[in-house]
């Protein structure tokens, strides 16, 4: 079983106190920092334009995150639903959804889903544990491989970002 949110800041909390002797403790509800990983398959599906061809993509996969050295990983199922302009900007919604069913949502802005460009995603809220969650990440696609049939695979590289604990997370 994973590791509710609340389990995860306190340990960070107490880590932080007993190796900064004197200095005072982080706040309860964070910020916390967390890097991770994004792997993901899905479709996309064009429409030809007066310029570039733009698009809708939904994406599904194993997102990772860990909160910083020797603490625990977290594991979610992540979706995103997007739309790529065909100008070079996108637009989307994410979810993040672990073992328990309990979600992060979260607002994507940035490039068309190619190889080396660099998305942002604004944390809006979540469900059960992360109940009241808000945040910020970034993150870079590595590589990103159209197949047959409109599908696409990807993989990010630097997932890394800041929250922040709702009431009902601490």
């Amino acid at each position: 079983m994973l590791p509710s949110l609340r389990t995860l800041s306190a340990a960070l909390a107490a880590g932080a106190v007993m190796a900064t002797a004197g200095a005072q403790s982080p706040p309860r509800d964070g910020p916390f920092s967390f890097g991770g990983s994004w792997s993901a398959v899905g479709r996309r599906q064009a429409l030809p334009t007066d310029g570039a061809p733009a698009a809708i993509i939904h994406l599904s996969g194993a997102v990772v995150v860990t909160t910083g050295p020797g603490s625990t990983t977290l594991g979610f199922r992540g979706e995103v639903i997007g739309y790529d302009d065909g100008r070079g900007t996108s637009t989307g919604r994410a979810v993040w959804t672990d073992a328990r069913g309990d979600r992060v949502f979260s607002e994507l802005k940035g490039g068309p889903l190619l190889a080396g460009r660099r998305i942002s995603g604004t944390i809006t809220g979540g469900s059960g544990r992360y109940a009241g969650v808000s945040g910020d990440y970034a993150l870079t696609w590595q590589y990103v491989v159209a197949g047959e049939d409109d599908t696409v695979q990807g993989r990010t590289v630097d997932l890394a970002g800041t929250f922040r604990l709702g009431e009902r997370g601490r």
